[in-house]
């Protein structure tokens, strides 16, 4: 076939085509949305965004089961907070270790530590939710901030930083919870892992189209909480008590960011990838609870991604030498592109940078998920077929 007078075949043609759609989708992707954070700080800078000068009162609540020894390592970090007034609930979730005891011996010298639980006999799919449910209800301030037994607030600002978006319209805060830095490959694949998820949530609510948040990590009023039904709408679900809540009520007008080194929460990571795996099988579980449109916004990324890799691949084994350089090309630009705005954004919050692993990590973890969600739908065909 003739284009612009030159003859080519459909296999060139297509894979012309191909690299140069998708890799304008993800030069899109990437400055409108993982550029997100980066943006959004140049603007902070420059004074473009309004931060609230009053400290209001905040709640924050922390569920845990089975945990005292990362309360008892990482809880005093959050109730000595350089912050003029705020109460911690820690919400006992049926645990089997001295959980109580610890909690009761803090609270001689905190007394802004408060501790409820959850029943023995409570039988709900997710006692989490449960126990959150009860954490909110007793909060006495309207702002709530949540955090995980096993995270550690990186700076004694961390309340204060996130207490800056409460503006009168902001019912969502969404912050960064990354992970610590430990030895080995599996340690570094979930700090990228969690980075470039991060930087798509946080871009994409900078963008006002907020789709979720992390429960290591985030803030929203308990009169939202409320006006929601609580987490009714999911019960039934494992998991969800965090992203499920911001896809579904938050919007382009209630939902602020907070993207400062200050603010970032840092948790302990799996050491076992078979618990990595299953900890993305319950975050991925509630996906297809998301919007329409989010999942569509989800959804097109890796598609284009993994076509922009297969049709570089044979364009430079199958295709005529213009057509191999010129995907060869373009790959050198889109990987660039990705080492410029992922590690100056790990730069920023001060988080490990990547390099030659971004291209494994960048391939390999859509192949992850794509398994986890095929094997999901399987898993519940099988169910419904056996009822």
């Amino acid at each position: 076939m003739d284009v612009f007078g030159f003859s080519v075949s459909i296999f060139e043609f297509v894979a012309f085509a191909t690299i140069t759609v998708c890799f304008g989708h993800q030069l899109y992707y990437y400055i409108r949305y993982i550029n997100g954070v980066l943006h959004y700080n140049q603007k902070a800078n420059k004074g473009a965004v309004t931060f609230r000068k009053e400290q209001p009162p905040v709640s924050v609540v922390i569920c845990a089961k089975d945990e005292s020894e990362n309360l008892a390592k990482f809880l005093p970090s959050v109730l000595t907070q350089n912050y003029p007034l705020f109460e911690v609930i820690v919400v006992n979730d049926g645990s089997s270790d001295d959980t109580e005891d610890l909690l009761k011996e803090l609270k001689k010298t905190h007394p802004n530590l408060k501790s409820t639980f959850v029943p023995a006999e409570a039988n709900n799919f997710s006692t989490k939710k449960l126990g959150l449910t009860l954490g909110i209800k007793g909060a006495k301030y309207e702002w709530l901030l949540f955090t995980d037994a096993d995270c550690e607030p990186k700076d004694s600002s961390w309340i204060a930083k996130m207490a800056r978006n409460f503006n009168e319209e902001t019912e969502f805060v969404l912050g960064y919870g990354a992970y610590f830095e430990q030895n080995g490959f599996l340690n570094k694949l979930i700090n990228y892992d969690t980075l470039f998820i991060a930087l798509q949530y946080l871009g994409m609510a900078s963008s006002k189209k907020p789709y979720m948040g992390v429960g290591r990590n985030m803030a929203y009023r308990k009169q939202m909480f409320f006006n929601q039904k609580g987490f009714a709408s999911t019960l039934h679900l494992q998991s969800g008590d965090d992203d499920l809540m911001v896809n579904k009520a938050s919007n382009s007008k209630n939902t602020a960011i907070e993207i400062s080194p200050e603010s970032v929460t840092l948790s302990v990571p799996n050491s076992s990838y078979k618990g990595w795996f299953f900890q993305k099988e319950r975050h991925l579980s509630v996906s297809s609870y998301y919007t329409t449109i989010s999942r569509f916004r989800l959804a097109i990324e890796p598609v284009t991604r993994g076509l922009f890799y297969l049709s570089v691949l044979l364009s430079c084994t199958l295709g005529t030498l213009v057509l191999g350089i010129y995907a060869g090309v373009i790959f050198l630009i889109r990987y660039v592109l990705q080492l410029f705005i992922i590690n100056r954004s790990a730069k920023h919050f001060g988080v490990q940078k990547f390099y030659s692993t971004l291209l494994i990590f960048d391939i390999y973890l859509p192949l992850v998920n794509l398994y986890i969600l095929v094997r999901g739908t399987l898993s519940k065909s099988r169910t419904v077929r056996w009822k």
